[in-house]
């Protein structure tokens, strides 16, 4: 990782640093950020020592003394627990100004400005569970306030957990949630059906199971690699007559475009629904 968006590396502070926050930093630290210029936050002093022993970070119980300290915020606890931890930060969210990152789902960015004091940079992130593993994507949304700097900053942040793509409209983090935020279960149910198939077909559980995840993961690859387009991909597997054609008629036929179609519009229409609830 390179930090060239100031002559000093940014202090971060990660409040509430569970498995996603923990993704993140450690992700950056890997490719190079500081570990002095991190600051983790939990209730438990055993996790925290855990951090501190893995990473070598900065930890503290206490959320204020964290932000007194801090560039740049994420905040990373639940979003119930939201509204009352911004209440108690907001004080020293003021005084210290920092860039405020949230990577809760369904909270939104006037929600964090009203609740934190107001007169914020803010940027939403919607990461997705493969971040822990180094493969994540997360959608990010900043509001007018946002530096350049900031956003190079937030680049740095995330593209150490996989790939970011920036959304103009903050609407639009619910059409990220229903493809990349709850995207990786739809791949999981997916592998759970394949080998079931397999099972069914004769396979021992195992076998069935190591096939359907090497191929999930084999696909993927091919298709983050490949110069040609996903539908390309699948036309050179397909021959004309053959076993796989067979298949993906069998997939057509079945209304497989439809069903992922509304089960992403049932994922995005909730994530829209949480954020009015937890507005409230």
């Amino acid at each position: 990782m390179t930090h060239q968006t100031s002559a000093t590396p940014r202090t971060i502070a990660f409040i509430g640093a569970g498995n996603m926050a923990s993704a993140i930093f450690g992700g950056m630290i890997e490719a190079g950020y500081p570990a002095d210029r991190i600051i983790a936050t939990a209730r438990s002093r055993d996790t925290l020592e855990a951090l501190e022993q893995r990473y070598g970070v900065t930890t503290t119980q206490d959320n204020a003394d964290a932000v007194a300290r801090a560039d740049v915020i994420v905040l990373g606890v639940k979003p119930q627990m939201m509204h009352d931890v911004c209440q108690a930060l907001a004080p020293a969210v003021q005084e210290r100004k920092p860039l405020v990152i949230s990577v809760a789902a369904g909270i939104t960015c006037d929600s964090l400005e009203r609740w934190l004091g107001g007169e914020l940079a803010i940027i939403r992130c919607m990461p997705n569970t493969p971040s822990l593993v180094g493969v994540g994507a997360s959608g990010l949304y900043a509001t007018s306030r946002v530096t350049d700097e900031q956003r190079a900053l937030m680049d740095e942040m995330l593209t150490a957990v996989g790939i970011v793509e920036w959304v103009e409209e903050e609407g639009l983090l619910e059409a990220v949630t229903g493809i990349s935020g709850s995207g990786p279960a739809y791949f999981f149910l997916f592998i759970e059906a394949l080998e079931a198939a397999g099972i069914e077909l004769g396979l021992d559980a195992e076998t069935a199971r190591r096939l359907a995840i090497q191929t999930g993961r084999g696909a993927a690859q091919m298709a983050f690699t490949s110069e040609h387009e996903p539908a390309e991909l699948r036309r050179r597997v397909c021959s004309p007559n053959g076993t796989t054609e067979r298949a993906i008629n069998s997939f057509e036929g079945d209304g497989l475009r439809e069903i992922v179609g509304r089960a992403a519009k049932a994922s995005s229409a909730r994530a829209a629904e949480l954020a009015r609830e937890l507005d409230q």
